[in-house]
């Protein structure tokens, strides 16, 4: 299922605690969003050590910032997706300057060599998983890694983790046209790439259109 947004209730408290100081709720409202946030950086980055790295960034850029965050607790999670995305965006630029790496090995099991305290434990299953077999799930997941890192940040916020195009935009801080366009070309290239292996009919369907 799609994460469900805490009430204000539950984040007011929390926040004005945080932007005094405090870091119990600090704490608190990590509990709240930091599952949110690794599975995003994790499905954007494919791999879990890259995740965990993207995702203590953007915690530390969040307890720096949190005083100086002016929104409502409404606008508390575009906020932080917002501080998440710019940490996978420095994680990719601190990839492309590993010449050799390649993104199989990033994702061989083997290679991951973090114990389970070291790292978060691997995002729940998106609701593509659910409802799809693991080898489905599996194709899906390599075809948005081959997306460009725009379209496929993009796919994960509107299409995994359930953001409506309007709150997207915030959090990619962009038009809401280009979010459209950008999920427009992207969904285009994953019916493309799943109709290769077999997983889609070659006809014209919409993969997941939602209404904006």
């Amino acid at each position: 299922m799609h994460a469900v947004q805490p009430d204000e209730g539950t984040l007011e408290p929390l926040l004005k605690g945080a932007q005094r100081g405090d870091v119990a709720d600090f704490n608190g409202l990590v509990q709240l969003y930091q599952r949110q946030i690794y599975n995003i950086c994790y499905r954007t980055l494919g791999n879990p050590e890259d995740a965990a790295d993207a995702t203590q960034d953007a915690l530390v850029s969040a307890f720096r910032g949190i005083k100086a965050f002016a929104g409502s607790a409404a606008g508390l999670r575009s906020w932080l997706l917002r501080i998440a995305v710019n940490a996978c965006y420095d994680q990719l630029r601190r990839r492309q300057r590993r010449p050799a790496e390649s993104l199989d090995a990033l994702r061989d099991p083997q290679e991951d060599s973090a114990s389970p305290g070291e790292r978060l434990p691997d995002p729940q299953p998106g609701p593509e998983q659910l409802s799809l077999g693991a080898e489905t799930a599996r194709h899906i997941q390599e075809a948005i890694d081959r997306l460009p890192p725009d379209q496929r940040l993009t796919v994960v916020l509107c299409d995994v983790q359930g953001l409506s195009y309007e709150e997207a935009a915030q959090v990619m801080a962009i038009e809401l046209g280009t979010v459209k366009s950008r999920l427009s070309r992207a969904r285009s290239q994953l019916r493309a790439r799943l109709i290769e292996k077999g997983e889609l009919p070659a006809r014209p369907t919409r993969l997941q259109e939602r209404n904006p």
